[in-house]
């Protein structure tokens, strides 16, 4: 189900006609391709092509591509699907016969005869790719009543819900989560009408070694596959008046968020989400930021007394926790690798259950820490039983990006109109290196950017590390800080961490910090953002606009946050010392892989 990757470079020409539009197209293109080179729309639905992160789900099982192949010679023109039929030399297509249009009518109306007609309460409504086929094609009424699948719901995890019934086994997600990111938990169960994708033997999700990285709900057509909805936990926290509810959010958010909003993908729209969650009732809204801040001092500060002391190297990041659960189940014997820090929300809601509480004299036991995130990893994160302060929850709720965008609009708050709205503090504060957490490659060089001016003493002369950046999913680096060359590797997407992974488990590589993020692209492209609907440049987008919002910031390195220096002076003591290692460190565990 992976496809080759579009080179076509080195292919000679040949010539087609697609609806009596001559063409010259490159040998082993598909009709479909050959198509949207003319400007001929064919829909789809099963097929899937994001170039730059290698996910190309070519399946064909919708039979919703379906064109008409012209045989003039033995007048006997046949249906084929246009998205895996190679274009070859003299071929007639016809896009728009009348048995090309009923043959992809009927596959959607057989789509919709075991579909269940809830739409109005589906988590993907008016997001629905099947839907919007519905709509596309002018199907008004399903005319094959009978019998339908009749699955329980998975509500198992604090992450993913899955409802088989809605599957229509495209396998996009099968394609997402084995050959993109190898977690190999997802596979087609049982044959013909009541086949659908599940985790092995259909076991419960939260049973499975899923690390709830929610590729594969970025890739759903349909409400198959969601998020676990916990906006109704949100708005009973506010409206309780016994609770002090505080709200943080990530950095990739402000550069998503707008979409959900009829605005350009990598609209910056910061201030105007801050106004919004102050209208919807929160006590104080803090940004994720600071919490990366904070984590890059823990992290520099670590990654240095392994460089200093001779421990163990390489050191891996650890903000996303979808590739600390990969590691957990896929990598066991590497669990002592990864950071110990905390990932910047944690560590946030950490501080706001300590340093905040006794600074506003408040009751831990009435704040509620709610973290918006592009993530759906960060909702079964937040239950981990060894991330609680004092029988504590770090963080209580984790919502979406789309979430928070639904939240706005139940609301009634017109958010374009919305005015610009400053982050409350002592928790608001943050500085660019933090912004570009969102970004593959961002706490690294957010890292290295304190790392360096500590480990010299003498301040960057260019605070970016443009050998760091990029679209690959594997990218090395030599990074010369003083006389020291630090080896540095970046994966993105966790089949690529797996490369990087095993080069150390089996001795092949030597590195001294690795990135990594479950997602490729990063959070920009995390499970909870808007749905792309495989357009990639709309996390292009958002990726230029996270490195606008560095460039843009007065303070650029995380050690230069006033705030986290005020909150180091009078709380925590020095970085990576005793206290901070009580508060903002955690551990990991070996996982059964299922």
């Amino acid at each position: 189900m992976l496809a080759e990757q579009h080179n076509h470079a080195d292919k000679k020409n040949i010539h087609i006609r697609i609806n009596d539009q001559e063409l010259t197209v490159p040998e082993g293109i598909t009709i479909l391709e050959a198509a949207h080179e003319a400007g001929v729309k064919i829909p789809t639905l099963c097929h899937l092509d994001l170039h730059d992160f290698q996910l190309y789900n070519k399946t064909a099982s919708c039979r919703v591509c379906m064109v008409e192949l012209v045989d003039a010679r033995n007048n006997r023109n046949k249906l084929v699907p246009s998205c895996v039929t190679k274009a070859q030399e003299g071929m007639v297509v016809r896009t728009d016969t009348i048995r090309a249009i009923t043959a992809r009518r009927m596959a959607v109306e057989l789509l919709l005869s075991n579909h269940p007609n809830e739409c109005f309460t589906c988590p993907k409504n008016l997001e629905c790719e099947l839907q919007s086929l519905a709509e596309e094609l002018n199907v008004r009424e399903i005319r094959w009543e009978g019998e339908r699948m009749d699955y329980p719901k998975d509500m198992s995890s604090d992450a993913i819900v899955k409802d088989a019934n809605k599957c229509i086994y495209c396998r996009r997600c099968e394609t997402a989560c084995n050959e993109v990111q190898t977690c190999g938990i997802l596979s087609g169960i049982g044959r013909g009408f009541n086949a659908f994708v599940g985790p092995f033997a259909n076991i419960p999700m939260v049973e499975s070694s899923c690390t709830y990285c929610g590729q594969c709900v970025m890739v759903c057509p349909t409400a198959a596959l969601t998020e676990a909805f916990h906006c109704d936990k949100v708005w009973e926290a506010i409206n309780d008046p016994d609770k002090y509810v505080v709200v943080q959010t990530a950095p990739a958010i402000r550069v998503a968020l707008g979409e959900l909003f009829g605005m350009e993908p990598g609209t910056i729209v910061t201030g105007k989400m801050v106004t919004a969650l102050k209208r919807m009732g929160f006590d104080a809204v803090f940004d994720t930021n600071f919490g990366a801040d904070l984590t890059i001092m823990e992290e520099a500060s670590e990654l240095i007394y392994r460089l200093k002391n001779n421990k163990t190297l390489p050191i891996l990041t650890n903000c996303c926790p979808a590739w600390v659960k990969f590691i957990e189940h896929q990598f066991p014997e590497l669990i002592h690798v990864p950071s110990t820090c905390k990932s910047p929300h944690i560590m946030l809601g950490t501080i706001a259950k300590t340093y905040y509480a006794e600074k506003k004299g408040l009751d831990p036991d009435n704040i509620v820490v709610v973290s918006v995130m592009p993530c759906i990893a960060k909702k079964a994160e937040a239950k981990r039983p060894e991330l609680t302060k004092d029988e504590h929850n770090n963080v209580d709720i984790v919502i979406t990006t789309r979430e928070l965008g639904a939240m706005i609009k139940e609301a009634g708050i017109e958010f374009v109109k919305l005015p610009d709205s400053k982050f409350d503090s002592p928790l608001g504060e943050a500085t660019g290196a933090s912004v570009i957490f969102g970004t593959a490659g961002g706490v690294i060089e957010a890292a290295l950017r304190t790392a360096s001016e500590w480990m010299t003493g003498k301040p960057l002369d260019k605070v970016e590390f443009e050998e760091l950046r990029g679209m690959e999913g594997v990218r090395r680096a030599t990074v010369k800080i003083g006389d020291q060359e630090l080896k540095i590797g970046i994966a993105s997407g966790l089949g690529n961490a797996r490369h990087i992974l095993e080069d150390i488990r089996d001795g092949k590589a030597n590195y001294h910090a690795i990135e990594i993020m479950a997602c490729p692209g990063g959070c920009i492209a995390g499970g909870g953002q808007p749905y792309h609907h495989g357009n990639d440049e709309v996390i292009k987008k958002r990726r230029e606009a996270i490195y606008a919002e560095d460039r843009n910031k007065k303070v650029r390195k995380s050690h230069e946050n006033k705030e986290i220096l005020e909150l180091y002076k009078n709380y925590l003591g020095e970085p990576f010392g005793k206290r901070a290692h009580e508060l903002l460190h955690t551990h990991f565990e070996e996982r059964e892989r299922i």
